[in-house]
């Protein structure tokens, strides 16, 4: 929390004791020095710190007047210390939240060929988790402002408003992002913000979330790359931990946990060397130099190989997936500076 903040609610607290107290004070003295009952007290008291003007339960006597001047005054004082503490502290929130979000925004601007998740649900934090294991820039947006708090917590850049808003999807910097994930629990807002985002950048890559399989056709069309069924994702997963139980295992192994876990990798063949001078997997010797194994290409024309040979010439614009040890990954990472 805000020290301003925490330092507010502090006298907010101290402010509301007193209010109790002079409250108490009010009604054990009505009580025992005009013999009132409870209730008259507690209503004596209460028209006595508001300063209503309404009249005495029975006529004071001198000793209760002496009493209620006393009260008067404390109450005036108290009452005027809370209100202003109220007051002050409801400014200082609006300014501090205002402060804090153009804060935001500015960090947000900076941005460029980063990733925009829509929704911080269980896909989206998973997303999120993901990005953060491999230093990813990325920006969530979020309408839920409860969720503000915990986007905060984990160190997360974020935009609170309604993903379906261009103006949104903007200020989350879509129109420099290189990918967009759109994990809405529903449908019907995945496909909107696929269609704004595609509008808004014709060269993004988009990965969209669907529920039902009669949206994947339609989130096809509207412009998403790739479109995820996480529940059929889910019901394979667990067939194939029936049919081919040691593989799945393994695969399971290669997914990140935490950022040490990195053991597979996708890299940019450019990171590798100068592509003016065509090289091939053999003349890179990753193995030689970082430990890692390449596992698979992608040319230029996004064709993916499987297990490729090693006198595979790497043209510009492909990757290479590799696969290592956490610090065979970490000793790649260093050898070529990819962030």
């Amino acid at each position: 929390m805000n020290p301003l903040i925490k330092f507010f609610r502090n006298k907010i607290y101290t402010a509301v004791l007193l209010l109790v107290l002079i409250l108490l004070i009010g009604i054990t003295g009505y009580k025992m020095v005009s013999d009132y009952s409870w209730v008259d007290a507690f209503y004596m008291t209460v028209i006595t710190m508001t300063t209503v003007g309404f009249g005495e339960v029975v006529p004071l006597d001198d000793q209760s007047k002496i009493f209620t001047i006393f009260l008067i005054l404390a109450s005036v004082v108290i009452v005027g210390y809370a209100l202003s503490v109220i007051t002050e502290y409801i400014l200082s929130k609006n300014d501090f939240d205002e402060l804090k979000h153009k804060k935001m925004q500015k960090k947000i601007d900076g941005f460029k060929n980063h990733i925009v998740i829509c929704g911080y649900g269980r896909n989206g934090k998973q997303a999120a988790r993901k990005l953060l294991a491999y230093n990813k820039q990325f920006v969530v947006i979020e309408k839920d402002k409860e969720a503000e708090e915990r986007l905060e917590m984990d160190n997360i850049s974020y935009v609170i408003g309604n993903a379906n808003e261009d103006e949104i999807l903007l200020q989350a910097g879509i129109d420099k992002a290189s990918c967009l994930i759109s994990a809405l629990p529903n449908d019907a807002d995945n496909l909107f913000v696929v269609l704004s985002t595609r509008q808004l950048n014709k060269s993004i890559n988009i990965i969209s979330r669907a529920s039902l399989e009669t949206s994947y056709k339609k989130l096809k069309l509207a412009g998403a790359n790739n479109v995820i069924l996480p529940d059929k994702i889910g019901g394979d997963h667990m067939a194939s931990l029936v049919v081919v139980p040691g593989l799945m295992e393994f695969v399971d192994n290669l997914s990140i946990v935490g950022k040490s876990n990195i053991n597979i990798e996708e890299v940019a063949v450019e990171k590798l060397y100068d592509t003016k001078e065509t090289k091939t997997i053999k003349d890179l010797d990753l193995r030689k130099k970082t430990g890692c194994s390449i596992i698979g290409y992608k040319n230029e024309n996004g064709e993916y190989l499987v297990n490729p040979e090693a006198e595979l010439e790497l043209a510009s614009n492909s990757k290479i997936i590799v696969l290592g040890r956490p610090e065979q990954i970490d000793a790649l990472n260093s050898t070529y500076n990819i962030n």
